[in-house]
């Protein structure tokens, strides 16, 4: 690094690293600084299913697949009921197929198109993701990648504790705090933060998403606000605090992730009384405040050994049935007895759910998807809500540059993943699989992108 300090200081070593990589790739010194010495395994990215939308990618045109932007950006309007910023979502539309390729190409992180079964709100087979399907093998990848580049440092366990701003209003250096209480400033004309969202804030989730604060909270510990905090200190306007992905199949048990892979390959959620209350396939993430609304906030995914089978391919899945999460019967009467719930409601429920899936029978929920009927043996898995990470923050341009309330670009500044804004709408039903990572690998690549044709190195 020079004396004046490095090109770009990363605050966040989740979707984060993209941006460093980037910007060593265009020629520039980089500095990250990361909170967690665990962070490959402890922080949000790391703990995704790693699915990362691409619209109009060549995976995609190889398996004859025709998706644009415009279809992917109809399809985050649609699920988000109009509320999503357009702006946003279409920037990170556009720049989805080059980001997935870049990283095939750039990075050589092994994607594959995920094509076995359709994440709810996706109109396309569009999600791509590296074997295994969880964030752990992605991060490691990335890291490693980081790891051998020269022009990337590393800092950790550290934490960015301020931005400093010159007369003009422009960074001119950050503040790191190391976990001793001792402070050191380095000079620098651009920052990243990409410290994720505010999930581990127990106040700042009870007063901005109070309907699943009584949830468990599944993502990092270092998600506690930061990048609103220093934002705001600087003038910074934010939006979507309300916007969050929460998920509805964490097992009680394993405290891992069971995957709503169960419920789209036809699978159904049944309450403590042993009845199902919705539509399942609406999306994971709204459904998260449902079954928390539900008596004793927890409930069964039931399955069998089809369904079974193909949701192997899931880590999270495999480490949930490894932990031995899930019970197994080979009809109704046993499975009501495996889990305590009601015999007659459960069985009254599987009978109903085989008329839905072969045509007989209307749901009076609304779900038309139903892969197949459920069959003997069956597998259940006690689920509790949980609330993975938030997907509001700060309000960020085309180019990740973080914005003041009136619209003005702070020079130097930018935000990615949860410490942005996403493109969720509000609450949690506008959440689109993938829509977390887009947002924080799609920005930080962005942000590094742009550090030249701003004029700022």
């Amino acid at each position: 690094m020079s004396e004046d300090g490095p090109d770009l200081v990363v605050a966040g070593a989740g979707g984060g690293l993209v941006a460093a990589l980037r910007a060593a790739e265009l020629g520039l010194d980089v500095l990250v600084v990361e909170a967690s010495a665990h962070f490959k395994r402890g922080n949000n990215t790391a703990m995704s299913t790693a699915m990362i939308p691409g619209a109009g990618s060549r995976w995609q045109r190889a398996a004859g697949i025709d998706d644009s932007p415009q279809q992917f950006l109809d399809d985050v309007l649609r699920k988000t009921k109009g509320t999503a910023d357009l702006r946003l979502a279409s920037t990170l539309a556009d720049v989805s197929a080059p980001l997935v390729e870049w990283l095939a190409d750039h990075v050589q992180l092994p994607l594959t198109l995920v094509t076995d079964f359709a994440y709810p709100g996706h109109s396309q087979f569009r999600c791509h993701t590296v074997e295994g399907r969880h964030g752990s093998g992605m991060l490691e990848h990335l890291a490693r990648a980081v790891a051998a580049e020269p022009r990337i440092d590393m800092l950790m366990p550290a934490r960015l504790t301020d931005v400093s701003v010159d007369s003009d209003g422009a960074v001119d250096g950050v503040t790191i705090t190391m976990p001793d209480g001792s402070v050191d400033r380095v000079p620098t004309r651009a920052v990243l933060l990409a410290t994720n969202g505010y999930g581990a804030n127990a106040e700042l989730v009870a007063e901005h998403v109070p309907e699943i604060s009584a949830a468990r909270y599944h993502g990092s510990e270092h998600s506690n606000g930061d990048a609103l905090t220093i934002g705001r200190r600087l003038g910074a306007d934010s939006a979507y605090l309300d916007a969050y992905q929460g998920h509805a199949a964490l097992s009680k048990q394993a405290t891992t992730l069971v995957g709503w892979a169960t419920v789209m390959h036809g699978g159904v959620v049944l309450d403590a009384s042993g009845h199902r209350f919705g539509d399942e396939t609406t999306g994971y993430s709204e459904y998260a405040a449902i079954l928390a609304a539900r008596p004793g906030s927890e409930g069964w995914v039931v399955i069998d050994r089809e369904i079974y089978d193909k949701c192997l391919s899931f880590k999270d899945f495999q480490q949930t049935v490894d932990s031995g999460a899930a019970v197994w019967a080979d009809d109704t009467d046993g499975l009501a007895a495996a889990t305590g719930l009601p015999p007659a409601a459960v069985a009254e429920e599987l009978a109903a759910v085989q008329k839905y899936s072969r045509g007989e029978a209307s749901d009076p929920f609304g779900r038309t998807s139903f892969e197949h009927s459920l069959t003997g043996p069956y597998a259940a898995i006690k689920i509790v809500p949980a609330l993975f990470h938030t997907q509001g923050g700060l309000v960020v341009d085309e180019n990740a540059r973080v914005l003041r309330t009136d619209g003005s670009a702070i020079t130097g500044l930018f935000a990615s993943g949860g410490a942005a804004m996403g493109i969720s709408g509000h609450g949690a039903a506008g959440y689109l699989a993938g829509n977390g990572l887009l947002p924080a690998l799609g920005l930080a690549y962005l942000a590094a992108s742009s550090l030249r044709t701003t004029q700022l190195l």
